[in-house]
C-alpha cells in the first residue's frame, strides 16, 4: 500500500469515527467529568481522569462507527448522512467491523486498569454503546437510549474513583439522560422531514407540534435537579452561578428553536457543547480552595 493510499484510508477511518466533528466527544466529556470531580471531591486521581478521557474518545468514535453500520441502508437517503464514508461506499463494511472491533478493544484496554466494579459496568456500557443505533427502528424513544449509553460513564466514573455507587451517582446519571433528550431532540428536529419519509423513529416526530414546550421542561427538569445535586455535594456560590449562566443558554435554545429551522436547530444542538463545559467549569473552580464552601 503506498503511503498516499495509507492516508487515504486513515482520512477515510477519521471521518467514520466523526473526528471532524467533535462536538459528541464534548457531550460526552462533559457529563463524565462532572462525575469525576464530584466523586473525587474535586481531586480525583489523575491516571482515573486520563483513563476515563481517552476512554470518551475512543467508546465515541467507536458509537459512531457503530451508528453508520446499522444506517448504511438508510443513510444514503438522508441529506446530512448520505456522504459519509460506509453510505457513499469508500468504506467497506469488513473495514468498518474492523475499525469497531479495535477501538473496543483499546477501551477494553484501559478499563482493565481500572478496579473489579468498573470492569463489571464497562460491559453493560459497551451493551448500551452498540445497541443504541438500532432503537430507533423499534420505538420512538432513542434519545432515552442515548442518554443512558452516554451517560453510563458517570457510575462508572464514581466506580472508579470511590469503589461505589451512591444515590448521588444515579441522580446525575439521570440527570445526564434528560440532557440527551433535549440535546438529541433538537438533533432530531433536524432530520424530521427525512425521518418521517424512511420510517425512522425519534423524540422530535413523538413530540410533534410540542417539541419545544417539552424541551423546555425539561431543561428546567435538568437544572432543578442539578441544583439539588449541588446541595448534596454541598457545593458554593461558583457551581450555582455556573447553573445561572446555564440556564441563560437554555434559554437561547430556547430561542434558537423557535421556528423549528433546520439550521438553527442545529445550532441549538451545538450550544450544548457549552451548556456543559459551563457547568464543568463551575465545578472545578467551586472545588478550588477560594471557591470551595
Amino acid at each position: 500500500m503506498t503511503i498516499e493510499r495509507f492516508e487515504s484510508r486513515l482520512r477515510e477511518y477519521a471521518q467514520l469515527m466523526r473526528l471532524h466533528r467533535p462536538i459528541g466527544i464534548y457531550l460526552l466529556l462533559w457529563p463524565t467529568l462532572w462525575a469525576l470531580w464530584l466523586a473525587g471531591n474535586g481531586q480525583p486521581p489523575r491516571g482515573v481522569v486520563l483513563v476515563f478521557v481517552l476512554g470518551v474518545i475512543l467508546m465515541r468514535s467507536a458509537g459512531c462507527v457503530m451508528n453508520d453500520i446499522a444506517d448504511r441502508k438508510y443513510d444514503p437517503h438522508v441529506a446530512r448522512t448520505r456522504d459519509r464514508p460506509l453510505a457513499a461506499g469508500r468504506v467497506s463494511l469488513g473495514e468498518a467491523v474492523g475499525l469497531l472491533a479495535t477501538l473496543c478493544l483499546l477501551a477494553f484496554g484501559l478499563v482493565l486498569t481500572q478496579n473489579l466494579l468498573t470492569i463489571q459496568l464497562a460491559f453493560i456500557g459497551l451493551a448500551l454503546a452498540l445497541s443504541y443505533p438500532f432503537m430507533k427502528r423499534f420505538h420512538s424513544l432513542p434519545q432515552f437510549h442515548l442518554g443512558a449509553a452516554f451517560g453510563w460513564a458517570i457510575p462508572m466514573a464514581y466506580a472508579a474513583v470511590t469503589g461505589a455507587l451512591p444515590p448521588v451517582c444515579w441522580l446525575l446519571f439521570f440527570g445526564n439522560v434528560l440532557w440527551s433528550v433535549i440535546y438529541d431532540t433538537q438533533y432530531a428536529m433536524v432530520d424530521r422531514e427525512d425521518d418521517l419519509k424512511i420510517g425512522v423513529k425519534s423524540t422530535a416526530i413523538l413530540f410533534g407540534a410540542r417539541d419545544k414546550q417539552i424541551i423546555g421542561y425539561l431543561q428546567l427538569a435538568l437544572l432543578v435537579l442539578l441544583i439539588g445535586i449541588g446541595l448534596l455535594n454541598g457545593r458554593g456560590w461558583i457551581y450555582y452561578l455556573s447553573l445561572f449562566v446555564a440556564a441563560w443558554l437554555a434559554l437561547y435554545q430556547q430561542f434558537l428553536i423557535r421556528d423549528r429551522t433546520p439550521e438553527d436547530c442545529f445550532k441549538a444542538f451545538l450550544n450544548n457543547n457549552a451548556f456543559g463545559l459551563i457547568i464543568f467549569c463551575g465545578l472545578l473552580l467551586d472545588y478550588l480552595p477560594a471557591g470551595s464552601p
